[in-house]
């Protein structure tokens, strides 16, 4: 190779940053589920850190007063509305109820960045066990029923006692994020990052979050035996 070719050989790109995330304050979020304890939880928090945050419900009134409740500007309305008017949605509904809202809701969700954090649990007298969804996980069949929708999964492993608690002014806990396009993935774990305390991680593809959501049933068991409200913390990154 000539000195000429080797100054017309373009220089490599230095890698990104992982950690350089992008500015998510301007985006509204919308919540489903928002007035259950997860939901609600998240919505609190999102919104006291300065995001514009709607909760939604099935039912409008019960979601506007839910979100008198929260204050901190949030607002209230019909699943419908709240998925149309948010940039990033959210899914904090009951398992059981995931498929229904979602397959109702495909049209509104069509565009937007939706975040399922919805965890298949099932109960009996040994305690929580993790369900195996058919597609693999919640996010995965949420991935399925929105094929115009771009799908992540995040915010499986917090507390939402300590979410809705407003002594505390931060939530010591990472949050694992998962999705197939690295752009959204960063909106994310910058999301994750607006609420003091918190850090969002990314944690690989849709495919691995059957793991991440079968989690939450270890972390109930910690939490019955030592009386806490556990989280979880990635180290060495």
């Amino acid at each position: 190779m000539t000195s000429t070719d080797s100054a017309q050989t373009p220089a490599k790109a230095p890698a990104k940053d992982p950690w350089d995330l992008p500015d998510v304050s301007g985006y509204v979020v919308g919540v489903l589920g928002g007035t259950g304890p997860q939901g609600k939880g998240l919505a609190y928090r999102l919104a006291r850190a300065g995001q514009k945050v709607i909760i939604g419900s099935r039912a409008a009134e019960r979601a506007q007063a839910a979100a008198e409740e929260l204050g901190h500007g949030v607002e209230g309305a019909a699943n419908a509305e709240t998925a149309r008017r948010s940039d990033i949605v959210i899914v904090a509904v009951p398992w059981d109820g995931h498929g229904d809202t979602l397959k109702a809701l495909r049209e509104e969700l069509a565009g937007k960045l939706v975040v399922d954090c919805v965890n298949p649990l099932g109960f009996d007298k040994k305690g929580a066990y993790a369900l195996r969804p058919e597609e693999g996980s919640a996010a995965e069949q949420a991935a399925a029923l929105l094929p115009d929708s771009r799908v992540a999964a995040a915010f499986h492993h917090l507390s939402a006692v300590l979410l809705q608690d407003p002594e505390i002014e931060q939530i010591d806990t990472d949050v694992m994020v998962l999705g197939e396009e690295r752009a959204d993935v960063e909106i994310v774990q910058a999301l994750a990052g607006r609420i003091p305390g918190m850090r969002g991680v990314f944690a690989g593809r849709l495919r691995n979050a059957h793991q991440v959501e079968s989690l939450v049933a270890n972390l109930i068991s910690v939490n019955r035996r030592y009386k806490a409200h556990a989280g979880l913390r990635v180290t060495d990154v």
